[in-house]
Formats: C-alpha cells, structure tokens, sequence
C-alpha cells in the first residue's frame, strides 16, 4: 500500500477525490469572469460612475492560463488522476480527422511541467523563474485551436477528467492577453460584436432567407 505513493499507480488514489471534485454543471458552461461580468454590469447601470477612482493597490487581474500557476488545484489534480488510457484521445473529432490535438497529452504535459516545478521548488527552496511555460514549451497553439470544445473527451474520461477545461482557459489567455488568433476567428468575434450573428450582413437582412 505505500508503494502506491511513490509508483504510476497513484492515480488510483487520486481518482476518488478526483471524482469528488468533479464539475457536474452542464457539459459546455463556460465560466464567466468576475472582472468582465463586473465591467458589464457597469455599462448598464445607469447610476454608475464610470470615472470612479480604482482601487490603486489592485493587481490586474491575467485572462487565462499560459502555465500551471494559473490552473486550478483540480486541474492539477486531473493531471495526476490521468491513468493514461487514451480514451479521450480515441474519442477526439479533431485527433480523428488529423490534427495534432491530443487531450492525452494535454494532460501528460501539464503532468509533466508540474513536476518540473516542483523539482525547481525542492531544489531552490522557492520556485525560480526557469524560462519556461505550460504554452508553446509544452503544448502548442496549433493543439489548442485544433480543439472544437464538443466535450467528447469530458464524456469518455472514466474518471471524470476535464482536458477541455484546461484548453479553453489557454485559450483564452492567447486571445485575451495576447490577442492571439487566427483571422477567421477576430472575423467571426467582430461579425458577432456587430451583427449579432458570425456573418457578415446587416441585422435587418437577418430573415431575409424566410422570404425566398
């Protein structure tokens, strides 16, 4: 029972609390962000004062994750949960058709950048900055576009790991902290800003097809 701690076979302790912890909201829910749904609501009341001082001692808050700091404790747990059999990646659209995308791997890199970090941490006492990050060191951007969020990976996982949870918060990091997307995406996101829909015509041709 002790070498359990110290072998490949710990995720079989780690699949309870994993399971425990398990995101049973509905599959597809994003999360939404305190500081932007904050940002809205202020839009919108009419008795708000928009030039009011901000709090100067505020650290501005990061969009996303570019390394396992950023990730929540059962993200990282879901690393260390993975037993490795591949059933997410077999159920993959995107792995299926040919993209590099592996939700797999996903989890074996985040796995393995996390013990990387707590090498650097037993070896220096704290962790020292080592040049490195979870995105493009570990896992590319072309992995995280290929993926079309379907939650297919969610649903095989036999323990309920969530890789996609994971994607989408890097995801959002490249697109909110570095404005880093494809063209077709900023095409869609500004259709969407303007037209209310991922196509580009005005709003008053939007039923203009019930007529033909």
């Amino acid at each position: 029972m002790n070498y359990l701690y110290y072998s490949k076979h710990l995720h079989i302790i780690f699949a309870f609390p994993n399971t425990w912890f398990a995101n049973l909201e509905a599959k597809g829910k994003f999360n939404n962000l305190e500081s932007v749904t904050k940002e809205i609501k202020l839009m919108m009341d009419p008795n708000a004062d928009p030039y009011a001082a901000a709090d100067p001692n505020a650290v501005p808050e990061k969009f996303g994750a570019s390394d396992i700091f950023d990730l929540n404790q059962v993200q990282l747990l879901n690393a260390y949960t993975c037993t490795e059999c591949g059933r997410c990646t077999a159920n993959c659209p995107a792995n299926l058709t040919g993209k590099k995308l592996s939700p797999r791997k996903i989890m074996m890199d985040t796995r393995d950048r996390l013990e990387e970090v707590g090498r650097n941490i037993n070896k220096n006492g704290k962790f020292v900055e080592d040049g490195k990050k979870l995105l493009d060191d570990y896992i590319s951007r072309e992995e995280l576009r290929a993926c079309t969020s379907c939650n297919a990976c969610v649903e095989a996982c036999p323990v309920l790991i969530d890789p996609l949870s994971i994607i989408l918060e890097m995801r959002r990091y490249l697109i909110m902290e570095e404005s880093s997307a494809p063209q077709e995406w900023n095409l869609m996101n500004a259709n969407i800003e303007n037209n209310a829909a991922p196509w580009q015509y005005n709003q008053a041709d939007r039923l203009n097809w019930a007529n033909n």
